[in-house]
């Protein structure tokens, strides 16, 4: 029998005939600075239902004489059950008239289905016809508590919770010989001190007024694609159309160059323009100043606040992803901003995401990367998206509406039909099914579709394409003490085939009393924090390239006072953790009697699978679990990788004649030390180039946008195990699947087709081609020569299609340039790329794609790889 059923068959006979409880869930109610443990009943009685919160002498009870009944709050029109889950907790909000209760409760089915049928019941009650509940049933159980904190909040006729009654929920004095817990409770671990943060947000909950400051606090929210165009006009009425000044602008754009140089260098004279243009059109009652600005390609975000409010922000920093291939090309993806003021963190979010009607799923999948990838690294751990107190997401969306024609779409707003629209919209379809945006709302949409107008007009788009009007520009938020006042799109700006949309909001900030940080602080002065783990030793099975393994590990809080944790940097070491391992969360809270379920992913990629290929590093890490004010814990991350060609040097793939997988550990390794076997000629380039490089040669020369957009990771893999094992099937994935998978082929060696030692000679030489060419056939080691010279002779027949597959000579130039001439360690760990370098790596190798090779393609290299 499970403990639920053990639970639920002693409440049941603490209950009356006719009184069913149909589920129950253990939680820690906070109780002034401390937590209480609490065991919470859903009971239905005809058709009416009522929380019951039960206090017991002893977890888990044994026999109904354990429990009793601390309060009743019946389920009708006042009833309020909130949610806000976290990673560690979730926290359930329970709210009845003048009572407010916190419940944190751990992360898990059982709390799911648990909040889950009390949703139910709040549901079955809307839908009642008959007369409202009068609860008489729960009558008897008033004054049934011991304490005189035991009022039942039954009565739906009179305010049964006085002021009193809510004064004894507030913020308790920890020295007062009122306090609901003693403090030799809490020293003996039965009512733990409550975390920091949970203490505090509790406290801000109970008394609203005085720990959360209500200011009208004006954030606009704006999101325009400008189809790279310049600005042709002033953006007043986008940006400053009302009486009040907004205290915060966060405001977005796409498409801002559509330029090849925009593309390729990530630089542009737009991003000037458009700033200088939404100064000048702020609002003029206000003095403004710049946060950040972050730009990617065409997506531009720029964050702006009063200047009555610069000294309050904190903690400022930018990031961005993009989407498209290896996460590099393409003007795909996210930027983001995000701040902490007073003590609120926000996030801005702007976004483009996959276009065409038919690539929902795409657009799914973006915002997933986007949401996966984009963190604030300036902090330890890195920041995500998630998590902030405030977050807007804002962009070109490119969510489309589907099952219509575009007639019928344009006839329907001509008789402003909206609503029928908006049923076809692919976002509100998406987020109903919960594939994207889980958590987030958007304000009613009572403006016609901003996509796809003919520039300069207000007409529907008249091009052969005929796009069919859809609201691709999105605003949406989540947090809370976010109220939204206006959602609305400006038809009066007509420079782009999109109208700019944008959002006003009135948040709530946060201040926390002093008073509440002393308690906690001479609280958490009198214990020292415990922790115990379920497993000091973690065992990996095989991993292999690409795919991630996970485990979890279980930190459980035994002590009585809150513990912070994080994963510490062993001596001599720059990182906590080895390049392969990921940790989440690597700094957190625990809560007395709770526990933490810690992530240990896993994963070899092309910056790791060198060094384990060539036995400089294998798969094992000594990881320090640190305790604040407590002791380290240690703990060890063992696996088994499975070498690959992928991570192999480039000198130790020519002379393998066999799939890798085929070649003992010990014969690859002295292969990697340029221990070279005898009795074989070696191949002039890896077999493993020639295959992917041959059937892109028969199969892809006309394909569109070949080495721009991404493949997908299945058939990578599959890619992966073809190379590997050999196969006599043909090889498997898409062609775009099949391009990525040479470029991370090439990306994976330790050192680039270009070695390290001649980077800098190679760029001083790229304005000068013959200095160029003297290098490759003079410097370059033979066999990368060779991998040098094949690659970009087939990149030139590439080229030769280009009417077809609508590639130049620059875009391939700049993408391999990056491949062949990788950045040496000293220059990668600066982080962001220097325009300068990136121009000279694409000028390099754009002279081998617009001169004739055949002078110097011996015949050797021209029959290449295997004859089969």
């Amino acid at each position: 029998m499970s403990l639920i059923q053990d639970h639920l068959g002693i409440i049941q006979a603490k209950l009356s005939s006719g009184e069913t409880a149909l589920t129950c869930h253990e939680g820690s109610l906070m109780q002034g600075s401390v937590c209480a443990s609490r065991i919470l009943a859903l009971v239905e009685h005809e058709g009416e239902w009522a929380l019951f919160v039960f206090i017991s002498s002893r977890m888990p009870p044994e026999v109904f004489t354990d429990l009793a009944i601390e309060r009743v709050i019946p389920i009708d029109n006042d009833f309020k059950c909130e949610i806000d889950a976290g990673e560690q907790s979730v926290d359930v909000y329970v709210n009845s008239r003048k009572l407010k209760l916190l419940f944190k409760m751990i992360p898990g089915i059982k709390t799911n289905n648990f909040v889950s049928e009390v949703m139910r019941s709040m549901e079955a009650l809307t839908k009642r016809c008959d007369p409202p509940p009068e609860f008489q049933w729960l009558h008897k159980y008033s004054g049934s508590s011991t304490s005189s904190r035991s009022k039942t909040d039954f009565d739906t006729t009179s305010s049964d919770v006085t002021e009193d009654d809510v004064s004894k929920e507030k913020m308790l004095d920890i020295d007062s010989p009122d306090i609901v817990v003693s403090r030799h409770s809490i020293a003996q671990g039965a009512n733990p001190i409550a975390a920091r943060e949970n203490v505090i947000q509790h406290q801000m909950s109970l008394k609203e007024n005085d720990y959360t400051y209500t200011q009208i606090l004006r954030v606009f929210i704006g999101t325009w694609n400008v189809n790279g165009l310049p600005p042709t006009s002033s953006l007043t009425p986008w940006l400053a159309s009302d009486m009040e000044p907004p205290d915060i602008y966060a405001v977005g754009f796409q498409e801002l160059d559509l330029s090849k140089e925009a593309f390729l260098f990530n630089d542009t004279p737009r991003e000037e323009e458009w700033r200088k243009s939404v100064v000048a059109a702020l609002h003029p009652s206000a003095n403004y100043k710049q946060v950040a600005l972050v730009r990617l390609v065409g997506m531009m975000l720029i964050l702006l606040v009063q200047e009555k409010h610069e000294k309050h922000i904190r903690n400022v920093a930018f990031e961005t992803v993009g989407t498209g291939i290896m996460g590099k090309m393409g003007n795909k993806g996210g930027v983001a901003i995000r701040m902490d003021i007073h003590n609120t963190s926000m996030c801005f979010v702007n976004s483009h995401l996959a276009a065409h009607v038919e690539e929902f799923e795409r657009r799914n999948q973006d915002y997933h990367d986007i949401c996966s990838r984009l963190s604030f690294s300036k902090f330890t751990p890195p920041k995500v998206i998630d998590k902030h107190d405030q977050i807007y997401w804002l962009g070109d969306l490119n969510y489309r509406i589907t099952e219509m024609e575009p007639r019928i779409v344009r006839d329907l707003i001509s008789h402003n039909s909206l609503g029928a629209l908006l049923e076809c919209d692919q976002l509100n379809r998406q987020r109903s099914q919960k594939n994207v945006f889980i958590g987030y709302r958007e304000g009613p949409i009572t403006f016609k579709p901003t996509y796809k107008y003919d520039p300069g007009t207000d007409d529907w788009d008249s091009s052969e394409k005929n796009r069919a009007p859809a609201w691709c520009d999105r605003i949406l938020w989540k947090g809370d003490g976010m109220d939204q006042k206006e959602y609305r799109s400006h038809p009066i700006l007509r420079t782009s085939d999109h109208k700019p949309v944008r959002v006003i909001d009135v948040v709530k900030y946060r201040r926390v009393h002093e008073e509440v940080l002393k308690k906690l602080d001479k609280l958490e002065n009198e214990f020292l924090p415990q922790v115990t783990v379920d497993n000091t030793e973690i065992i990996f099975d095989i991993v292999r390239y690409l795919e991630p393994q996970s485990q979890e590990l279980i930190i459980a809080n035994t002590g009585q006072v809150p513990v912070q944790f994080g994963f510490i940097k062993k001596l001599d070491d720059s990182k906590y953790c080895k390049e392969w391992l990921n940790i989440d969360p690597a700094v957190s809270f625990i809560m007395p009697g709770e526990k933490c379920d810690v992530k240990l992913e896993v994963c070899v990629d092309k910056k790791s699978a060198s060094k384990l290929n060539c036995g400089e590093d294998k798969l094992y890490d000594i990881l320090v679990l640190h305790l604040e004010g407590g002791k380290d814990i240690f703990i060890t991350v063992t696996g088994n990788y499975e070498r690959s060609c992928f991570g192999s040097s480039i000198e130790a793939l020519v002379h393998i004649s066999v799939p890798v997988r085929e070649i003992p550990i010990g014969k690859l390794v002295e292969l990697e030390k340029g221990e070279a076997p005898g009795g074989m000629e070696p191949y002039p380039i890896p077999k493993e180039i020639w295959f992917l490089v041959d059937h892109l040669y028969r199969h892809g020369l006309k394909k569109q946008n070949l080495f721009l957009l991404p493949g997908l990771n299945s058939e990578l893999i599959a890619i992966r195990n073809w190379l590997d094992n050999g196969s006599s099937e043909p090889l498997p994935g898409s062609l775009h699947s099949i391009a990525e998978a040479l470029l991370l082929l090439l990306e994976s060696t330790a050192e680039p087709i270009v070695p390290f030692n001649l980077h800098s000679v190679c760029l001083g030489a790229s304005s000068n081609y013959l200095h160029c060419k003297q290098i490759v056939m003079q410097e370059l080691p033979e066999y990368r020569k060779n991998v040098f010279l094949y690659l970009c002779f087939f990149l030139q027949e590439l080229l030769s299609h280009a009417t077809e597959n609508g590639l130049d000579a620059k875009t391939l130039a700049t993408v391999f340039g990056g491949i062949f001439l990788r950045d040496p360690p000293r220059l990668s760990a600066r982080g962001r790329g220097n325009l300068s370098l990136d121009r000279k790596k694409a000028g390099f190798v754009y002279h081998f794609l617009v001169n004739d090779l055949s002078d110097y393609v011996t015949s050797k290299v021209l029959h290449l790889g295997p004859t089969t």
